[in-house]
């Protein structure tokens, strides 16, 4: 059973999902996207959807409001994909994008070994049910605008800056 309850952030409520091995959904409550997820997620998982708690939900709690907080920037808690063996591979290089940095779609491709798969990797980003764990907010348009983000663009633009903000780095987003 895929458990889920609702976080409310700085930046809107999210609905997190987990099961037994892990977090498997961080999203915006008002993503349109959201029932969609659901359905991905009870496919690939084999299981219904239910309102609970768990460990990981526990911990992802906390980790969150660390987040949040700017005390962490990185998660620790277990993550749970549902995707193509394509998608596991960007969002696992996703992952590894520093925080308080971001990077260019085409970047993005080429750190997956194919410059040619911008799009591929852009609908992989959009296909992310892990939102801010697995921080597609940190990829951008190749002339450093701000594009796509199922959450909302003023999301992305705030995540940014917070990570920004405390990693250290100038908090300027001229570039947007």
């Amino acid at each position: 059973m895929i458990l889920t309850q609702t976080i409310d952030t700085p930046i809107g409520l999210m609905v997190a999902g987990a099961v037994k091995e892990g977090i498997c959904l961080l999203e915006f409550a008002d993503r349109k996207m959201l029932n969609a997820e659901y359905r991905i997620l009870k496919k690939y998982l084999e299981t219904g959807i239910a309102d609970g708690n768990n460990i990981h939900l526990d911990n992802l709690r906390k980790e969150l409001d660390d987040y949040f907080s700017g005390k962490k920037k990185e998660f620790s808690v277990p993550l749970v994909y549902t995707g193509t063996d394509f998608q596991k591979s960007v969002w696992d290089e996703l992952i590894r994008i520093p925080y308080g940095t971001t990077r260019s779609y085409g970047k993005q491709a080429a750190a997956l070994g194919n410059t040619l798969s911008v799009r591929a990797v852009a609908g992989a980003n959009g296909m992310n049910k892990i939102s801010i764990i697995v921080p597609c907010h940190r990829v951008i348009g190749e002339d450093g605008n701000l594009t796509g983000y199922g959450g909302g663009l003023w999301r992305k633009k705030w995540l940014i800056e917070h990570e920004m903000k405390y990693s250290g780095k100038p908090t300027s987003l001229s570039l947007f």
